[in-house]
């Protein structure tokens, strides 16, 4: 029997995110080209969505935003043949992230639900705008805030970048795995929120922070993306759902 295995096992309850995908070897020397393809990844993916995404004479910005995104994460992938990221479809891992995405929600969608009664019993309105858009029926938009917004996001700031940067990160933090993770996870949300004030172009977007911070965590905690994606799209819907009820 291997007692270091089950030492390193109660030793890291929780279980925690190996910094470089689980199956490469972590680097030991920092990666001056990873940091350079990740910056130009990111300022890439964000101002082709600004540009093109957001230009009504496609008329289809819906679709063509979550298009860059899974480009802009999977293309460096396959030309660096690189590992990505679980998705979380074994049944172990559906039902781990079931479960920590339950007492997730179970926690934050009422405190959600909070905030947004003390707005509006200050006569407020709530500090993002519900999106739900015209001409669009309420099974037209879960399915996009699922299939499309919540998988394409996920799938680019946690999935490559979060990791990119746990990558980045190991050499100087390696050893010490709470702040190293943390680091991955702030960094993101910050990259996350950073993206939607520039895309959106309203400061108060700053917000998306916090729920960056939460779908960091579910990353870390669950060791795949399939909780990260979920939230991110119950998040979405959960808020148009309270914005209109309490408006």
């Amino acid at each position: 029997m291997n007692y270091q295995c089950i030492h390193n096992g109660i030793a890291n309850f929780p279980p925690s995110f190996e910094p470089a995908l689980y199956m490469e070897d972590r680097p030991v020397r920092f990666d001056i080209s990873l940091l350079i393809e990740t910056v130009m990844a990111v300022i890439v993916a964000i101002l082709a969505i600004k540009v093109i995404g957001g230009s009504s004479a496609f008329g289809a910005g819906w679709l063509i935003t979550p298009g860059i995104l899974i480009f802009a994460a999977l293309i460096p992938i396959a030309v660096k043949k690189r590992k990505f990221p679980s998705f979380g479809f074994t049944i172990r891992q559906i039902k781990d992230s079931l479960i920590v995405l339950g007492l997730t929600c179970a926690v934050l969608f009422p405190l959600m639900f909070f905030g947004l009664w003390m707005l509006k019993s200050f006569g407020l309105k709530p500090p993002l705008a519900p999106g739900l858009s015209q001409g669009r029926d309420w099974v037209y938009w879960l399915f996009y805030q699922f299939m499309y917004v919540s998988l394409s996001e996920e799938l680019f700031f946690r999935g490559y970048l979060q990791s990119n940067i746990l990558r980045l990160t190991t050499p100087a933090m390696g050893r010490l795995p709470r702040l190293h993770q943390w680091t991955s996870i702030v960094i993101s949300a910050a990259c996350f929120t950073a993206a939607h004030i520039i895309i959106q172009g309203q400061i108060i977007s700053v917000l998306i922070f916090l729920p960056g911070l939460v779908l960091g965590w579910l990353f870390i905690r669950t060791r795949s993306l399939l909780a990260p994606i979920l939230f991110h799209g119950l998040a979405n819907s959960c808020y148009l759902v309270m914005a209109i009820v309490l408006t």
